[in-house]
């Protein structure tokens, strides 16, 4: 595991050269708040960074359901059973194994690996605007109906799971990079994805927290580059 941190985010990446996937504790004054769950042998590293900042792990927050940012949860609620569980309202209904789409979600099926066999039942299903301790979530459909991303209001960072990618090249959920294809592969609905990229812009994101890759700072000529282009 590698381990960065940037102002109040700590960004926990597994296998960081070979097929990243990225978890994310925020600081708060007293405990932390972990962003998704990566995979299934990360809860024993996710648990001991939180050990060594010396602060307790009280809420943990899922971007969307596919199974690299679930992987860990059902261990984590083990470990960690006064912790809350936080994801969208829509998403939840994968989080329990409901693969339906809504009327107005067709003709697109979901895509990606769905989680089975989740035991955790969410305690906080998640609307846009909602606030969580320094965080407001921002509703980004697109890689799932149900995808959020979570603002920093402190200093304007941006933990945004597989809206974006990194690795491979910067890409918006649904924009195929050769060299690391498979965010896009697993985008229930690129269009969606694009106007949720969008939706971010005005916000001057100073920090860009994705699921798979390194952290990118300063991005918004590049956002506009990559929505635009």
């Amino acid at each position: 595991m590698r381990l960065i941190k940037r102002n109040f985010l700590y960004q926990l990446s597994f296998l960081p050269h070979v097929f990243p996937v990225n978890c994310y504790l925020v600081e708060e004054e007293k405990e932390l708040t972990l962003i998704d769950a990566a995979l299934p042998f990360s809860y024993k590293k996710i648990l001991k960074t939180a050990e060594n900042l010396k602060k307790p792990i009280t809420k943990i927050v899922l971007t969307h359901a596919h199974d690299d940012h679930v992987g860990s949860l059902d261990a984590l609620k083990e470990h960690l059973p006064n912790a809350k569980v936080y994801i969208s309202e829509r998403d939840a209904r994968i989080l329990n194994g409901d693969y339906s789409i809504d009327k107005e979600e067709e003709p697109y099926p979901l895509k990606g690996g769905l989680p089975k066999n989740v035991k955790t039942k969410p305690d906080v299903l998640l609307k846009d605007g909602d606030r969580i301790g320094s965080l407001t979530c921002i509703k980004m459909p697109g890689h799932t109906p149900g995808s959020m991303a979570f603002l920093d209001s402190r200093d304007n960072s941006l933990i945004a799971g597989d809206a974006f990618q990194t690795k491979g090249g910067f890409a918006i959920s649904g924009q195929r990079k050769l060299l690391f294809p498979f965010p896009a592969m697993a985008t229930w609905n690129k269009e969606e994805a694009v106007n949720s990229a969008k939706k971010i812009l005005p916000y001057n994101i100073t920090l860009l927290a994705v699921g798979h890759g390194d952290l990118l700072e300063n991005p918004q000529n590049q956002l506009e580059k990559i929505i635009n282009g």
